[in-house]
């Protein structure tokens, strides 16, 4: 990976693919449970995935787990390409902190630990909160029509907090991580990185985002396609990173982050939607391997989020109509995590329950 900082070179290259090693033996202990072969279907999968990140140790656990909602603003905003004022992703925060969002709800419905970061809110800090993690990188990106949304030091800066998210997971006991965004206009240049690393011509993955009708759809492409002419030279480099400076956000390369260091630390990594799938694409166009660490919670009823799992090979788990983002598919994931992971280690196996194993 050429002109990265010897940290983010470190950090790549400490992610080992996962060890499929272990797979035979996880995959004779599911088939010896009390069930038939593969009746539980995609719990089954999520078993042997948690058994196979964690090195084949017992038990198998999804907990503790934590999601990081990461904010940041967008320069972009300014080509009318949301419904909401940029101001809303600031007042967003300060909801996600008196608890009165849905990720909170549902993070409590769960017990997930939720934790706040502002990678790049306009405005001076917010004030010291128990769930809040204070690591501007910049106030904001710029407007991606013009040129670069970031610095390729920003970039990194953003990639390096992310990966310093996970390693604080892990350095508090986490075995799963979530992904959750904030950020007004922040499907905008998450589009824009799927076509630049995807080669899709925006108008097949423009959405209406907070809600636009057809003919803010449109302008929004539109937006989209002036965004990568200005910024050519980038996306046709194919340097992963430089794309994602050009066309991203400070909270979606925070996310990149959190996905390698999740990686780097053998935690499981869960995907929210739109905007977290466009920050896996570029962790994972960064460093391949952390494929075998994410667990997609769903698919978004953003128009072109199903589309681009296909074209990743990728299936979610859930398919609930959600839009929201902040991490709330992830939320509802994790309780699956949980289940496999309790069948794994909780379920009896045919000789200790003295059934028949048949045929």
């Amino acid at each position: 990976m050429p002109s990265l900082s010897p940290r983010l070179l470190d950090l790549i290259a400490a992610i080992d693919p996962v060890d499929h090693g272990h797979d035979p033996a996880g995959q004779a202990h599911l088939d010896n449970l009390t069930k038939p072969r593969g009746s539980l279907g995609r719990l089954e999968g999520l078993a042997l995935q948690l058994h196979r990140i964690q090195g084949g140790a017992r038990p198998p656990a999804a907990d503790p787990a934590r999601i990081f909602t990461i904010a940041g603003d967008h320069g972009v905003a300014a080509e009318g390409v949301s419904l909401f004022p940029q101001e809303v992703t600031r007042q967003m925060v300060l909801n996600f902190l008196n608890g009165g969002a849905g990720i909170n709800v549902l993070c409590g419905t769960a017990g997930i630990d939720l934790r706040v970061v502002d990678a790049g809110c306009p405005g001076d800090d917010f004030d010291p909160h128990p769930q809040l993690i204070r690591r501007k990188v910049a106030p904001g990106t710029a407007n991606m029509t013009h040129g670069p949304a970031m610095t390729r030091e920003q970039c990194e800066a953003a990639l390096l907090l992310g990966a310093d998210l996970a390693a604080q997971a892990a350095a508090d006991g986490c075995r799963c991580v979530g992904t959750g965004d904030m950020g007004i206009a922040n499907t905008t240049p998450s589009t824009a990185l799927y076509c630049a690393y995807r080669a899709r011509p925006p108008e097949a993955v423009t959405g209406p985002g907070t809600g636009l009708d057809a003919h803010g759809v449109a302008r929004k492409a539109q937006v989209i396609r002036a965004a990568m002419a200005a910024n050519r030279r980038a996306i046709e480099s194919g340097d992963p990173v430089d794309i994602l400076a050009a066309v991203g956000g400070l909270e979606i390369a925070a996310l990149a982050g959190l996905i390698l260091g999740a990686a780097r630390h053998r935690m499981v990594a869960v995907i929210d939607g739109f905007i977290s799938t466009a920050a896996y694409t570029a962790a994972w166009k960064i460093a391949p391997a952390v494929a075998g660490y994410c667990v997609f919670s769903h698919a978004s009823a953003e128009q072109g989020h199903t589309t681009i799992l296909h074209k990743l090979d990728i299936r979610p788990l859930l398919d609930l109509g959600l839009r929201l983002g902040e991490g709330t598919g992830g939320a509802l994931s994790i309780f699956l995590l949980r289940s496999a992971a309790d069948i794994f280690e909780k379920m009896a196996t045919f000789g200790d329950a003295g059934v028949d194993a048949g045929k």
